[in-house]
């Protein structure tokens, strides 16, 4: 469901730009409020949460359709943990619908999906592992890929098809569109901003994203 927010840019405590194909680590504390910016249209955010004091509470996408009763997520979704408790909901969305299926690139999937030459390519496991490794939060110094479970790909279009497959086609999200989440509970995200260049999702063409955080 479309839907925008009274919240100014200029008034928000963080502002930060993720370039394209870069990963993006932070904490939204309990209260605050979350916007994802795509700033040039049609890119793929890959996104996990955390539970800011006990990172193996994480977000569940299993509970999140099951609770939801929708693959799709929106305003007025709520995420939530792999402890079945609310991590954050949806406030404003002028996208209309992000993907929770479709998971991240890997270097595996890459090969597997398009060609053999693709191994070497940058993939969003790598941005997640490269920010895990360079994390200064002793509560998220240890984790591992392990930790790297099933994500959220927000302004990514993933149809599932009558058979039950799924399909990457081209984004819906254009430039200056949003995605808005208030916090539940502490927490970390981690993105990685997608420069996967094989399929549709970025238009073939990672663009920057924004970052913005208010009390």
């Amino acid at each position: 469901m479309l839907n925008t927010s009274s919240l100014k840019i200029e008034t928000a405590i963080l502002n930060e730009v993720c370039n394209a194909g870069d990963p993006w680590m932070g904490i939204v504390k309990k209260g605050q409020t979350y916007r994802i910016l795509d700033l040039e249209g049609n890119q793929a955010v890959d996104t996990l949460f955390y539970n800011a004091n006990d990172p193996e509470e994480r977000y569940s996408a299993v509970d999140t359709i099951q609770r939801q009763g929708n693959l799709y997520l929106t305003t007025g979704t709520v995420l939530y943990s792999s402890e079945g408790r609310p991590m954050l909901t949806i406030t404003a969305d002028t996208c209309g619908r992000h993907d929770t299926l479709g998971g991240a690139c890997a270097a595996e999937s890459n090969t597997v999906r398009y060609a053999l030459e693709t191994r070497p390519m940058h993939s969003c496991r790598d941005s997640f592992m490269h920010a895990l490794a360079h994390c200064d939060c002793a509560t998220h110094r240890h984790m591992t890929k392990r930790d790297i479970t099933a994500n959220i790909n927000f302004f990514m279009n993933v149809p599932v098809t009558k058979d039950g497959a799924l399909s990457f086609a081209d984004g819906i999200s254009g430039a200056g569109k949003y995605v808005e989440m208030r916090a539940e509970m502490d927490v970390v995200v981690l993105v990685s901003n997608c420069p996967q260049l094989n399929n549709p999702c970025n238009a073939y063409n990672p663009t920057p994203v924004q970052m913005l955080i208010w009390d």
